[in-house]
């Protein structure tokens, strides 16, 4: 996901007055040890609340504490209970009954429904939502269909049988099908407040209805803060603990590490500096991110159609000062998908990736840098090209940009470089429509399977922003979706990414790993590195 996200460049910032004191209201709360109050950050603003159109991780963390899916994802993505009671599958994999609660209801008093996942699921697929997420649904008994135009939505695979049964049926098997399930994008909507709010719906926390352990007060759709309140028509409220989350949008490092120190938040997001110090300290904390941060080049522009131009800036870019640049525990990235996210017959799933493609166009190279530069030079009949990197205007995402704008410049003679650091926003709104030359972004796996990552960047999906265009990885992509052997499953995947990075399709630059410090009396807070990254639903303070 874009924060997928697509995901925030790892960093933290300062905010309005009236945002610190509406953080600051509540800080006795928390440091008094009041158990029903939890002051929280986050990296960056809310993109929107309407599931079928969201991309980014802030959102999707809000969604999965304000609403509720057949699943929920309880520590290291382990599949949890949610509004299925009992599910049962056909024994080809292909057809799943799922019987639901009978006891949740809307914020709006409405009850929750099958019919509100068969609505959620067709509204989504609807080419005329516009859902930039609606390939997830690929397997989905006619979804491809329906999201190229050509077969309607109601003949997407999922029916109610009566208020508590929903049938799914798939083209065929999806090995993560229950991870999926577990992902924001899936929980159902009601088709009550979507039709009552017509455009405005999930775009401040009064146009959006809610049936998760929380509902949202206070979010206008651009202030950086918000809070979450239990949900008092939660089906499980006796197990959701606190009463309040109050959020608030923080992006510089020094801003929120004062507000920890004050009591005024419960947790901070720590630069480079303040990671290295307090490493040893009670409450600093560790996020494994399922997340990469790489450049995309616009492929409709020149000199990025140049497959040997874009080798050249990879081969510019020392990945180990990049990644201390930004701070945290940033890893160097040779590989678009990140380590330690699943493994394969016992190795790291990225180990089988590493090769010659990584060594060759993903390290640091100056003087094979040159030369692919020269020999782009001879291809495109130019000496001299500028460019934009267009990034996000935390304070990351800034230092990620002025580094590459320096070693690109000093390496690639005849290459002038200029950042544009914007909100994130409007950034995505300029991605997304391809009014960019090199986008800093960085993507967080939906769930963890190297093909939230390699799917993303086939030729016909909606959030291939960079308009990469490649047969034979396209091939490689689809193939590994419908093969009934797992081996030729992950040797098509393994091919692919090796074939993406071969042609700089993409260009990795590093995995965040964000250092936090968590005041230690704030307890159960369940992160998970892919999917929507925080549930508070079990979360409290301790006395």
């Amino acid at each position: 996901m874009r924060g997928f996200k697509k995901l925030m460049v790892a960093g933290v910032v300062t905010l309005a007055g009236a945002a610190l004191a509406a953080c600051g209201n509540n800080s006795s709360n928390s440091s008094s040890g009041t158990e029903k109050t939890l002051n929280w950050m986050d990296k960056t603003e809310i993109e929107g609340m309407d599931l079928s159109k969201v991309t980014d991780a802030t959102s999707f963390t809000q969604l999965n504490n304000t609403m509720e899916g057949l699943y929920r994802l309880g520590k290291n993505s382990k599949v949890e209970p949610g509004l299925a009671t009992k599910t049962t599958t056909s024994k080809d994999g292909k057809t799943w009954t799922f019987t639901l609660r009978n006891n949740d209801k809307w914020s709006n008093g409405d009850p929750v429904t099958a019919q509100d996942f068969v609505y959620s699921w067709r509204r989504t697929v609807d080419p005329s939502t516009g859902s930039q997420y609606s390939y997830l649904f690929s397997g989905v008994k006619n979804a491809d269909a329906i999201v190229a135009g050509k077969k309607r939505p109601n003949t997407l695979g999922v029916k109610a049988e009566g208020k508590d049964k929903l049938v799914v049926t798939l083209d065929k098997r999806i090995p993560y099908f229950k991870l999926l399930m577990g992902f924001p994008l899936f929980f159902p909507q009601n088709q009550k407040a979507v039709e009552q709010y017509g455009k405005s719906y999930g775009t401040s926390s009064k146009t959006t209805v809610y049936n998760g352990p929380f509902v949202q007060k206070g979010w206008t759709g651009s202030n950086l803060s918000w809070k979450l309140v239990k949900n008092k028509n939660y089906w499980d409220k006796k197990n959701v603990k606190l009463d309040t989350i109050n959020f608030s949008v923080q992006k510089t490092p020094s801003t929120d590490y004062n507000l920890y120190q004050s009591g005024k938040l419960d947790a901070a997001l720590l630069g480079p500096q303040a990671s290295k110090q307090l490493k040893n300290q009670k409450g600093y904390t560790l996020r494994k991110t399922s997340s990469t941060i790489y450049l995309e080049m616009n492929m409709k522009k020149k000199p990025f159609t140049n497959e040997n131009f874009r080798k050249a800036i990879s081969l510019a870019i020392d990945r180990k000062e990049l990644a201390n640049s930004v701070g945290g525990a940033a890893e160097p990235a040779d590989t678009l998908s990140p380590e330690n996210m699943i493994e394969v017959n016992g190795k790291d799933y990225t180990d089988l990736v590493r090769g010659e493609a990584t060594k060759q166009f993903n390290t640091f190279n100056k003087s094979k840098a040159q030369a692919f530069w020269k020999k782009a030079q001879q291809e495109l009949g130019k000496k001299s090209f500028n460019f934009a990197i267009l990034t996000y205007d935390d304070d990351a995402s800034k230092k990620a940009g002025e580094y590459l704008q320096s070693t690109i410049e000093s390496t690639l003679k005849g290459v002038n470089v200029r950042v544009q650091s914007i909100p994130k926003k409007t950034a995505l709104n300029h991605a997304g429509s391809g009014n960019y030359d090199v986008f800093l972004m960085g993507w967080t796996a939906d769930f963890s399977d190297p093909i939230s990552f390699l799917d993303l960047n086939t030729s016909k999906n909606s959030q291939n922003w960079e308009k990469y265009s490649d047969p034979t990885y396209d091939k490689l992509v689809a193939d590994s979706k419908v093969t009934p052997s797992e081996t030729k499953r992950w040797d098509d995947l393994v091919k692919a990414e090796q074939r993406i990075i071969s042609t700089q399709g993409v260009t990795p630059l590093y995995h965040p790993e964000e250092a936090w410090m968590v005041r230690p009396s704030v307890k159960n807070v369940i992160y998970n590195g892919a999917g929507a990254p925080y549930n508070f639903k079990g979360a409290y303070v301790a006395n």
